[in-house]
């Protein structure tokens, strides 16, 4: 039988890997922003408040993350490490190179490494590693992204493009037309990117970080 308490730190798994808040998380599922958080998981009277199935639906949906996945998180034992998964890896610059990917931007040909990581489920997915400072303080050099380029991509998402000269670049998606792509830094130091998306090989969506 599933506690209380199960449930709850499966969503907050969900949200931290997925990089949200817990709040965050919740006005993305396109919920009520306090949803999720700590105060409102016990009513007035102390009886444990439990999430409905809807709202789990929701952050599924919303995170990208899978069922298989949230399933592991609450029939995990206590101590157990998560399963970990190989999948390719590659550098930014690197990645703006030919032959690495195909044409709708999944992984390619040879040259990758691997890394092992926690609880990814997508078969297509590939990790990168962060160049430069446009993402800070969000992802700093060094770290490691986890891309799914199966995965549907909103506005508000965190995304990786490669662009027809070879630029790769980590941003957030701001709008997207038949004609032209917005890309914002967290940086404000970095403006706004308006791309002519003949211009913009691919988008692929951020789905979490190794940090």
């Amino acid at each position: 039988m599933l506690s209380h308490k199960q449930v709850w730190n499966a969503i907050d798994t969900i949200a931290e890997r997925y990089g949200y808040s817990a709040s965050g998380l919740a006005k993305k599922s396109g919920l009520d922003p306090t949803s999720f958080n700590p105060s409102k998981r016990n009513g007035p009277d102390g009886r444990p408040r439990w999430p409905t199935m809807e709202s789990i639906s929701r952050l599924l949906q919303a995170s990208g993350a899978t069922v298989d996945e949230f399933s592991e998180l609450l029939i995990g034992k206590k101590g157990q490490p998560p399963k970990l998964k190989q999948i390719p890896l590659m550098g930014f610059a690197k990645a703006g190179k030919g032959g690495f990917f195909d044409d709708s931007g999944f992984p390619a040909g040879n040259g990758w490494d691997e890394i092992e990581v926690p609880g990814v489920t997508d078969q297509n997915a590939y990790a990168l590693e962060i160049t430069g400072d446009s993402m800070t303080p969000v992802y700093r050099e060094g770290d490691i992204i986890i891309v799914s380029p199966a995965a549907t991509i909103r506005k508000g998402d965190r995304v990786v493009a490669r662009l027809a000269d070879g630029q790769v670049m980590a941003k957030v998606m701001q709008r997207q037309t038949s004609k032209t792509l917005e890309l914002a830094s967290f940086n404000p130091s970095h403006a706004t990117k308006v791309l002519d998306m003949k211009d913009v090989d691919w988008v692929a969506r951020i789905m979490w970080a190794s940090q």
